[in-house]
């Protein structure tokens, strides 16, 4: 059964928090609030967790999933050949709607899908989803919808796609946006915008003049 907290009450939200953190290392699934839209989060280091995070959204390998961060210094021990530009993205757009894809480092063992070597990281900027990310670590989040239906903008909409295959709920009232995060891909010379979201080139391109558009 699973288990919802108000994370505008300070009680039920150091539960939940609590509850949250220990939920993913026994490999289950969690439901967090983020500043774009709700997500469904598992351990990234558990190929398990994350494959069954996939099966809760109906979706395939061929789309792995992202990861959260809690902090700007995560990313040394996540990621490999990140450039001085990507760094300048970081520095002017986290914690934000800035999703950067780069390549992990080839020592971690994890599965997120098929990565082809490369990582999608962000930090959000939400104070609970950072709270539970500094607890546990880096942790694979998806949008927290069944795959092709909308992103969810409130806990409720979140729990009536996914239901009992989630442990825990932490209900942070509604997401500013619907809009999801911009995807820069920081894996080559120049800087390539993949998904415009949050974030759109002109304003990408104050912090990097080259950055690229994707076709």
């Amino acid at each position: 059964m699973a288990r919802r907290y108000d994370c505008g009450d300070a009680t039920d939200r150091k539960t939940g928090l609590r509850e949250a953190a220990s939920a993913v290392r026994r490999g289950e699934l969690v439901v967090l609030p983020t500043d774009t839209v709700y997500g469904i989060g598992a351990d990234a280091f558990s190929a398990e967790a994350v494959g069954d995070l996939l099966e809760a959204k109906g979706r395939g390998r061929n789309m792995p999933t992202p990861v959260l961060v809690g902090s700007p210094n995560t990313l040394h021990g996540l990621v490999t050949d990140f450039s001085e530009q990507a760094w300048e993205l970081v520095d002017a757009f986290w914690p934000g709607a800035l999703t950067l894809v780069a390549r992990h480092q080839p020592s971690l063992t994890w599965d997120l899908g098929e990565t082809r070597g490369t990582v999608a990281v962000r930090m959000p900027l939400h104070p609970v989803a950072i709270e539970l990310l500094n607890d546990f670590g880096p942790m694979a989040v998806s949008s927290a919808n069944l795959t092709g239906h909308p992103s969810p903008q409130d806990c409720d909409a979140a729990q009536d796609m996914l239901g009992d295959s989630v442990s825990v709920y932490l209900d942070g009232g509604p997401t500013p946006a619907a809009v999801p995060s911009s995807i820069v891909d920081v894996t080559g010379k120049v800087p390539v915008l993949l998904r415009a979201g949050a974030l759109s080139a002109e304003q990408l391109r104050e912090v990097v003049p080259d950055l690229e558009v994707a076709n």
